[in-house]
């Protein structure tokens, strides 16, 4: 399977584009779960500097992953944070799964 994997930062430039951002983030989130093909969709925001975000989204391949793009474009969440710095990089390649550790 050849899976798409998006890893970075989200970097806010205020406090209230931060807190904005994480408001919608809830519902960002359940609606990327619930994808068809989204194996992985993790947004944390970092308890020592509040303005960035981690960001890590597997998806089961381009179509998955091309299909989140088109509905994220048209929901609340890309327009209140389209604006917002991202500092990603997107992997293609086969899919990884690693054992949890003992």
């Amino acid at each position: 399977m050849t899976a798409i994997t998006l890893a970075g930062f989200l970097v806010c430039r205020s406090l209230e584009e931060a807190d904005r951002a994480a408001l919608l983030l809830p519902e960002h989130i359940r609606l990327t779960r619930a994808e068809p093909g989204c194996l992985r969709f993790d947004v944390i925001r970092s308890m020592a500097d509040p303005l960035r975000f981690a960001v890590f989204e597997t998806f089961a391949d381009r179509a998955a992953f091309d299909l989140h793009q088109t509905r994220t474009r048209a929901s609340p969440w890309w327009q209140a944070s389209r604006h917002i710095p991202r500092d990603y990089k997107i992997e293609e390649g086969p899919l990884r799964i690693r054992r949890a550790a003992d």
